[in-house]
């Protein structure tokens, strides 16, 4: 029956996250808001949705590892998982300012965990700090000059009545499918002995990625580098800056020492290693995606301790 669940919870976070992305970006589209600022807001949003719910249902029903979990082994999946995969799929080249900006985004986010996880506990007032920095990122990324114009593509927006169905069929869906995988989780972790955090960092982790996965392979698939990258970069800014943040402004986040000893490193490692690949090497090969794969099997190895 858990397992039942887990099933459940899954395929309503993948269905609602990919509805609710479809019903925000036809409003978008129809209150003619720039296709910049639908990517950055909306599409990005929409795809952490399931990270957010996840979290924030987690951390109120008391089990706060499950919550930091989450947003951790999203950001390291999304690296050596989702970026290795997508690299074997069709090797990965991608260049220009914009991808220094925001990897350098990424990396002090995740940086600013540090002492928070030191202190033992993500308090309010830094969950306000984070949700802060994340609404100067959007504003400055929405603001900065562009070297090369945007296409105009005319597509035609659908009827409202359509787009608020497709949002708050897919708000639903994620709020239930949330619920139930946590529901599922927690009980597995209790049936096997295994710990919160490691199913936290796992299957809630991958499952609640499911959107950024199913994106980044479609584009490499359609030989689309710059969405398949930015896709996992603004995933991973959003989930540690808009997510812990959100979380921790409802409810103040204990964090158990594993994650400053273990998971915070590796996801600072897997942070820096996509900066050389992508800034030093202008890319991913299929070698490299081989690599990253190897080192997150070694990393749910030693996340089972």
């Amino acid at each position: 029956m858990d397992w039942i669940l887990l099933g459940a919870g899954l395929l309503g976070l993948l269905l609602g996250g990919e509805s609710l992305v479809r019903g925000a970006v036809d409003i978008a589209r129809t209150l003619a808001m720039p296709p910049m600022l639908i990517g950055l807001t909306v599409v990005g949003f929409g795809t952490s949705t399931p990270e957010l719910l996840v979290s924030v249902d987690a951390a109120l029903r008391g089990v706060p590892d499950i919550a930091i979990g989450n947003v951790v082994g999203s950001n390291i999946g999304n690296i050596l998982l989702i970026v290795g995969l997508t690299a074997l799929i069709w090797p990965i080249r991608v260049t220009g300012q914009t991808l220094r900006r925001d990897l350098g985004v990424m990396i002090v986010a995740a940086l600013c965990l540090l002492p928070l996880f030191w202190m033992g506990v993500i308090p309010r007032l830094a969950g306000v700090a984070l949700v802060a920095g994340l609404a100067a990122y959007l504003a400055w990324a929405y603001l900065a000059p562009r070297g090369t114009p945007e296409p105009d593509v005319a597509v035609p927006p659908k009827p409202v009545w359509q787009a608020l169905a497709w949002l708050l069929f897919g708000l639903a869906a994620l709020m239930l499918g949330a619920r139930l995988l946590v529901d599922g989780a927690v009980n597995i972790a209790q049936a096997f002995g295994l710990s919160e955090a490691f199913i936290g960092l796992t299957i809630v982790a991958v499952g609640t990625s499911l959107p950024e996965l199913a994106t980044s392979c479609i584009a490499a698939l359609r030989r689309q580098s710059d969405i398949a990258i930015g896709n996992i970069v603004g995933s991973n800014i959003f989930n540690v800056l808009g997510i812990l943040g959100a979380t921790a402004i409802i409810t103040p986040i204990p964090v158990a020492d594993r994650f400053l000893v273990l998971d915070l490193p590796v996801m600072l490692a897997a942070s820096g290693l996509l900066a050389v690949l992508l800034l030093v090497r202008s890319g991913v090969g299929r070698s490299g995606g081989a690599a990253l794969l190897l080192a997150y099997s070694a990393y749910l190895w030693l996340a089972q301790g």
